[in-house]
């Protein structure tokens, strides 16, 4: 018997209390302009997934628990990318010494090129890009794979 997983990653959604400066951030990480669904509420769609931001009164009917902006501390968002040193080095020239990063471009012992570095929230983002043939293989195997690069 063969069971099938019908359930997909559909989206990641941030709340944030500067919707316009926490989306240019991300505009840059992603690449992908904006799509604005409502003052509010704005998706970045990318191949593999939708990463969303919105204001807090989008959750505001969440009595108990509500979601607050630049409150995450316990989750890294990572991004698989297709040069990190050039992303990294975009965002350096961007945002310059507002920039967190936590730890520039550097191998990991799994074979990942990878920066850690903050959004202007707080929250962790990891951009890495797999390197060696094994990382490769094992990104090769899993989704989001690795998008073919230009020429």
């Amino acid at each position: 018997m063969t069971i099938s997983n019908t359930v997909q990653l559909a989206s990641v959604r941030v709340i944030t209390e500067d919707l316009p400066r926490l989306l240019r951030f991300y505009e840059v990480v992603t690449g992908v302009t904006a799509q604005y669904l409502t003052d509010d509420f704005v998706e970045l769609v990318t191949p593999s997934a939708t990463f969303a931001l919105s204001a807090p009164g989008r959750v505001a009917f969440i009595t108990e628990n509500t979601p607050r902006a630049a409150a995450n501390a316990s989750a890294i968002i990572e991004f698989l990318v297709g040069d990190v040193e050039a992303l990294f080095a975009r965002l350096q020239a961007e945002y310059g010494d507002d920039l967190e990063v936590v730890q520039a471009p550097a191998m990991m012992p799994w074979g990942n090129l990878s920066a850690l570095i903050r959004d202007p929230d707080g929250a962790l983002i990891n951009l890495y890009t797999p390197i060696t043939p094994q990382a490769r293989r094992l990104q090769g195997d899993r989704q989001p794979q690795m998008l073919p690069q230009p020429s």
